[in-house]
């Protein structure tokens, strides 16, 4: 290919890039790397390497700290008050099962392929450029939404455990709208200070987190055996005002979908543990403890805690903000300084949550910097810390700027959205990469199924929120799950698998991906209407940004030499056998 300068040399450099738009996007947006040159390569683009110094006890803890005071601290109030009400246990469950399956697929990519790039980097060597860009955005939009809601939640928890209302810590603005009119400066220092913390060093950040994580278990104990102690197992089917629905579904199914749902926020502390595969000792044996261990460990809290807080108080009492602290403020018995040490706990592991976060959405940035689709000065990596600071810093600031004045409500659902669409993406990968071999397989076979079980799962989902109850739903129902079975299975009957994972590979291939492309999908049905507004929105935007920008600076790249040719023109040929030769097996 001819060089050419860049396309943003000048302003007339600029509108001939532009009135290029097209060709370029159907060169560079299905465009393809290999598990070896994003290894190799791509990694290279950092300057200084980050150093390999973390083993699976360390990914256990950053999974541990990074999703249970997300989850628990913070939505589980939410979830129970005003969508599932004691079945929110059986929501965690539902949620973290679908978990659990997308963390297998995460495991399989991230042993192969041990990048900082988590799903981008998988989505690139499957799907292409522009999939993996508009999952990258969301996965930003994702983290940076998630800690902005999880740092004003520490406000409320701290608040509560000092005895001072949120209300006094917070300044509204009513010129203001809704929602973006309450001013939370303490949530904005809180951001900033753990941004210092890790831009300082991937290791001693793990220690810090590994100590606060151990005293956190300790809290989450006490919370466990408060609730069975001092709750009542009547509140499980009894509400406080008995004309509000009752029982241990008072919302039906639905409300329990809607419930897992939203708490599908705690989870995405298995997906920052991807992010670190780039840093670990020895990503075979190392990714699939951490990982997998992480989230059923984390699952099984969830449903304690959900259990113990369900049993303290009926699901119409809940305080929506700090819901364990607050269910015992007001007791008359003595039982009040439990309050305090349950906030003071639950800030504590809010702390863990956000440092692990902080930490996966830099390296994020990192590796989409990497791809030159983002400004490559966000792929710096800092030669004396070995951390990513530029992308650490950049965020850190953007987190705090969105903490500082939106609300929760108006957080939770945008980043349950996201999460759901993007575990949704790497599973359709994983059966992508594993039947699929570009340049020497027909991927249409492969491609047609997603497509086709993909269809079923939607329709599936439709009738389930939308046609009345009655046989003929059911019969629907039925109809639907022998299709996609039937789908499922012819596909497993007639295409073969195109490569074996030499290391570490997901079991029961088709059946686990697509049971977690399916339940995705139902939980993607479970959301509201304003969700989707906002997750086209932001999705809008990205693709906006691609097209004036990423395209562009990507065919710079390529021009100069510096990433891989369009699908299909590139060698094959090492990707299979060079990943995993520096790994100690």
């Amino acid at each position: 290919m001819e060089s050419h300068g860049s396309s943003f040399s000048g302003l007339d450099s600029y509108f001939r890039a532009l009135a290029q738009t097209p060709a370029r996007l159907a060169r560079r947006a299905c465009s393809v790397s290999t598990s070896h040159e994003e290894m190799s390569q791509v990694k290279a683009r950092s300057g200084s390497v980050m150093q390999r110094t973390l083993r699976w006890y360390d990914l256990v803890g950053f999974g541990i700290g990074g999703m249970v005071g997300a989850g628990v601290f913070v939505i589980t109030g939410h979830a129970s008050r005003l969508r599932a009400g004691p079945s929110v246990v059986i929501s965690y469950a539902i949620a973290g099962l679908c978990a659990l399956l997308s963390s297998f697929c995460y495991t399989e990519f991230a042993v192969d392929m041990p990048v900082a790039g988590g799903a981008f980097s998988y989505l690139r060597v499957t799907f292409g450029e522009f999939a993996a860009f508009l999952t990258g955005a969301n996965l930003i939009m994702d983290y940076v939404m998630s800690n902005a809601a999880v740092a004003r939640g520490f406000t409320a928890y701290l608040g509560s455990a000092i005895g001072i209302s949120t209300s006094k810590w917070r300044l509204v603005i009513h010129g203001l709208p809704d929602g973006f009119n309450e001013i939370d400066t303490f949530a904005v220092l809180v951001v900033l200070a753990i941004t210092l913390i890790i831009c300082y060093s991937t290791r001693e950040s793990s220690l810090v987190n590994m100590l606060l994580t151990i005293l956190h278990i300790l809290f989450i104990g006490f919370v466990i055996l408060m609730g069975f102690w001092k709750g009542d197992w009547k509140n499980f089917t009894q509400p406080a005002n008995p004309n509000n629905p009752s029982g241990f579904f008072p919302f039906g199914a639905p409300g329990v979908f809607n419930g897992a749902a939203m708490v599908y926020l705690s989870y995405i502390g298995y997906d920052a543990v991807s992010t670190l595969a780039e840093e670990v000792h020895n990503p075979v044996k190392d990714i699939p403890i951490g990982v997998s261990g992480s989230v059923i460990i984390v699952t099984i809290l969830y449903c304690l805690m959900a259990a113990s807080m369900s049993m303290l108080l009926p699901y119409d009492m809940i305080d929506a903000d700090a819901p364990f602290s607050a269910a015992f403020r007001g007791e008359s018995d003595g039982w009040q300084w439990v309050s305090n040490v349950i906030g003071m706990g639950a800030s504590f592991g809010i702390l863990t949550s956000l440092l692990v976060a902080m930490l996966g959405q830099a390296r994020y940035l990192c590796v989409i910097g990497r791809s030159n689709v983002v400004p490559a000065w966000f792929a710096r990596v800092h030669p004396k810390t070995s951390t990513p600071v530029n992308a650490s810093a950049f965020l850190g600031i953007f987190t705090a700027a969105i903490a500082l004045f939106t609300d929760l409500n108006v957080l939770l659902n945008l980043v349950s959205i996201g999460t759901l669409f993007v575990f949704y993406m790497v599973a359709n990968a994983l059966v992508y990469r594993r039947y699929v071999a570009i340049g020497t397989t027909n991927p249409w076979p492969t491609l047609s199924f997603l497509c086709s079980f993909s269809f079923t799962s939607i329709l599936f989902t439709l009738i389930w929120h939308f046609m009345p109850d009655g046989k003929g739903k059911a019969f629907m129902l039925g109809a639907c799950a022998v299709i996609a079975i039937a789908i499922i299975q012819l596909f497993h009957c007639i295409v073969p698998q195109a490569r074996k994972p030499e290391f570490w590979g997901v079991p029961l291939m088709p059946w686990i991906p697509c049971a977690s492309i399916f339940l995705n999908i139902f939980l993607l049905g479970s959301l509201d209407g304003p969700s989707y507004v906002r997750f086209v929105f932001f999705s809008a935007l990205a693709v906006l940004v691609y097209v004036l920008y990423s395209v562009h600076a990507s065919f710079d790249a390529e021009g100069g030499g510096s990433i891989g040719q369009k699908n299909g023109e590139i060698a094959r040929g090492s990707d299979e056998s060079e990943d995993h030769d520096s790994f100690k097996v």
